[in-house]
């Protein structure tokens, strides 16, 4: 599926058939409450220790005729997110510790574990977002054969992948100090994640 929406993305960013567009992408927005959860450092993964992870559920229109990937990296973008992706969510443990990550459902319903092996399980489906501050640990565990997820990152940020316990001296160190985004990759510059996300005094 990867090199299958991969190809797609190329074409639709080429032809401009099937997406939004970054202005019409953030009118289909839909009001919903952040779901803010925090979790604890479980030995192995980290997660941060200030900022809790967070969920829009059902947050995204998709029904709009727009291809939903496109719609949902429309508007990260417009929000500042980029280096956008989309697959899966992968099925091991695993956390970035120099960079914040969003996750945005674009097709079908998964079983997603956030917070490491002690934290919590989500039933995520299409138009629901996952923010997750650095550090924050994810695990795909089960879902819909055309379960899809569009990810992205803030410019400050730089991609890493901790999986193991050596990892941890470093990321305990790097993960408070990766800064607040600019804006919330959903609701934009007055979005609640920047109130959830406070810098430390």
């Amino acid at each position: 599926m990867p090199i299958l929406e991969e190809l797609k993305e190329y074409m639709q960013r080429t032809t401009g058939l099937g997406r939004p567009g970054k202005r019409k992408a953030a009118n289909l927005v839909r009001p919903s409450k952040p779901h803010p959860v925090r979790f604890k450092d479980d030995g192995l993964v980290p997660n941060h220790p200030r900022w809790p992870f967070v969920i829009y559920k059902g947050a995204v229109d998709l029904g709009d005729g727009h291809d939903p990937a496109a719609v949902i990296e429309g508007l990260f973008e417009a929000n500042g997110w980029s280096d956008t992706w989309r697959d899966g969510i992968y099925d091991y443990v695993h956390y970035h510790s120099r960079t914040h990550e969003v996750l945005g459902i674009a097709r079908g319903r998964g079983r997603v574990r956030f917070g490491g092996s002690k934290g919590r399980i989500f039933m995520l489906k299409a138009g629901d977002v996952a923010v997750l501050p650095a550090g924050t640990g994810h695990q795909w565990l089960a879902a819909d054969e055309d379960f899809l997820v569009v990810g992205a990152y803030p410019s400050s940020g730089t991609y890493d992948e901790c999986t193991t316990i050596e990892d941890r001296p470093r990321a305990l160190k790097t993960i408070p100090k990766v800064p607040v985004p600019r804006k919330d990759p959903v609701y934009g510059a007055g979005g609640p994640l920047l109130k959830l996300w406070k810098k430390p005094k």
